[in-house]
């Protein structure tokens, strides 16, 4: 499985510098809120929430070119010093932010990442690093964000266990799914099929089956073991319907002697043998 993603990067520390240089520190949670939605109503309507929080439109004017921080990472990241450089805290995420790209930097891998000051994911409980990973594909008509997490060191607090810090991610299964089906990017199972199948008589059947089970998939034979004690011919029609060409049928007597009672669902033919026959009799 493969998508072409982007990885956006940011830091909480950078939002709150910020804030703070426009002369609105408490307004960090509106602010990053707002500038958050970015991508999905575009700068206008951003500003227009801005507004409407209370922040100022000099303020404003003084946001403007760092919402549109255009170029590298290098680049944003030394105008952005320019402009927090006031600004303690500010400064500060700057400096964690580097070090993550500089680290990444020398593991040499190709994805791109991407110093991206408008990313805010608009939780308050980050206080470090702000993570979100981007479909970019060209095979897909989705763009949106397929992963996303950050850094925190007060969360746990709220659980009644202080002063312990962390980092995490959650994953949009959902919308990689989606992204998969629409670029065609799940694998090609068409040519997996299971060979056999072990009717299932009872509990203690079952387990013995699952060890034979276990046996056969080691030697890289598909193998299921039926999930009930459903009627034999029920269990029958679904091999049939399934196209699986072996059913094992073991019951107490099998079990006893130690031996698999195997029906060839092409032929009709049923026989008897061990599992290192039945290995051998599939991979024929």
């Amino acid at each position: 499985l493969k998508i072409n993603v982007i990885i956006k990067l940011n830091n909480r520390k950078i939002l709150a510098g910020i804030a703070e240089v426009i002369g609105s520190p408490e307004k960090i949670i509106d602010l990053t809120v707002a500038i958050d939605k970015l991508d999905k109503i575009g700068y206008d309507k951003v500003i227009e929430e801005l507004l409407s929080k209370g922040i100022t439109q000099e303020a404003i004017d003084f946001l403007s070119p760092i919402i549109n921080l255009k170029g590298n990472n290098d680049e944003k990241l030394n105008a952005l010093k320019a402009t927090l450089a006031n600004s303690e805290i500010g400064l500060k995420g700057i400096t964690e932010l580097e070090f993550i790209l500089d680290s990444y930097a020398v593991l040499k891998r190709k994805t791109i990442v991407d110093a991206d000051i408008t990313l805010a994911r608009g939780l308050n409980y980050y206080t470090g690093a702000i993570i979100e990973v981007k479909v970019d594909d060209s095979r897909s008509v989705f763009t949106s964000s397929v992963c996303g997490g950050g850094r925190y060191d007060d969360l746990t607090g709220i659980f009644g266990l202080p002063n312990v810090s962390g980092v995490g991610i959650s994953f949009g299964a959902d919308r990689i799914c989606d992204v998969l089906e629409e670029s065609k990017g799940f694998p090609d199972f068409s040519g997996v099929s299971t060979k056999i199948l072990f009717a299932n008589f009872g509990e203690q059947e079952a387990l013995h089956c699952l060890k034979l089970a276990s046996e056969l998939r080691a030697s890289n034979i598909n193998t299921e073991v039926y999930p009930d004690s459903a009627k034999l011919k029920k269990q029958m029609s679904y091999a049939d319907t399934r196209k699986i060409p072996f059913v094992a049928l073991i019951g107490s007597d099998e079990m006893n002697k130690n031996i698999i009672t195997v029906k060839n669902m092409n032929s009709g033919e049923q026989f008897t043998t061990d599992i290192s026959g039945l290995i051998e009799k599939i991979n024929k």
